[in-house]
């Protein structure tokens, strides 16, 4: 049944994807853009109801109080798909650093245009992240928009050990904004390469902004440490929760340094 459950949301999620996509075609590109936002915070919602219904995963995310107004940075946690959408509806004008070239993406990389993304070049990281800083400065002045970054760049796996970049830091300092942290275990439900989707609850917050102006030794330090104490929370809490999902190796040792013993049966290798 789980592959069954798993294979039916994948199924609905993107055939979801490319129908609202092509139906909301003529509203998205005629609207203005804080009008246009409508488009894809609908289709997370919609995406995370598909889940629920079909999958049997809910969403939970608290500390909507910890969003400042204005510009800041949201810095969740990368361990799943489920974390590039489901924060989407609850920020404002939410502005992304991505490649460019999923700008070259037809329909999709139109959508990303119109929001006013960010796009980089690969090449001289140094370079780039000039220009990347320059053009979010701009972005944030002009429209007060809220840029989601993710500290560590790729996904982890959930109780892996932290490997955030200096980029976060460098943004921090440069923008003059508070940082809010997001921590989240969604990769016990929705795991990266793979396409099983466990029944559940994800639960996620918003933590906390670290206000700006720290050094940047101390800033990053607040965001390691406050990020991955509250993943460990969640983690534990899914583990004792009724009907836990199965635990990746770095779960199951980060759990064992917790001091929390994991049934060998829910352990997923």
């Amino acid at each position: 049944m789980l592959q069954i459950r798993s294979l039916a949301f994948n199924i609905a999620f993107y055939v979801s994807l490319i129908l609202q996509m092509i139906f909301w075609t003529p509203y998205y590109f005629l609207a203005p853009r804080h009008r246009a936002w409508y488009v894809p915070k609908f289709w997370a919602k919609s995406s995370l109801w598909l889940q629920e219904k079909i999958a049997g995963t809910k969403s939970e995310i608290t500390g909507l109080e910890n969003l400042p107004s204005g510009s800041y940075i949201l810095a969740p946690k990368h361990q799943s798909f489920w974390d590039t959408i489901a924060f989407l509806p609850h920020i404002p004008d939410a502005l992304y650093i991505l490649k460019r070239e999923l700008t070259w993406i037809p329909f999709f990389g139109w959508y990303i245009m119109k929001m006013r993304m960010i796009p980089v070049d690969r090449g001289s990281r140094s370079k780039a992240l000039k220009a990347v800083i320059a053009a979010t400065r701009a972005e944030l002045a002009r429209n007060s928009r809220q840029l989601i970054i993710y500290p560590e760049g790729t996904r982890r796996a959930p109780g892996d050990e932290p490997a955030y970049k200096w980029g976060i830091v460098e943004l921090y300092a440069q923008l003059d904004v508070p940082v809010v942290p997001v921590a989240h275990v969604a990769g016990l439900y929705w795991p990266r390469r793979k396409f099983l989707r466990y029944p559940g609850t994800i639960r996620a917050r918003f933590l906390p902004p670290i206000p700006p102006g720290l050094e940047k030794d101390e800033f990053m330090r607040r965001l390691v440490s406050e990020t991955e104490a509250a993943c460990d929370q969640f983690l534990i809490e899914a583990a004792r929760s009724e009907n836990p999902p199965p635990m990746p190796p770095t779960a199951v040792k980060k759990l064992r340094e917790l001091g929390v013993e994991v049934n060998e049966r829910s352990t997923a290798t």
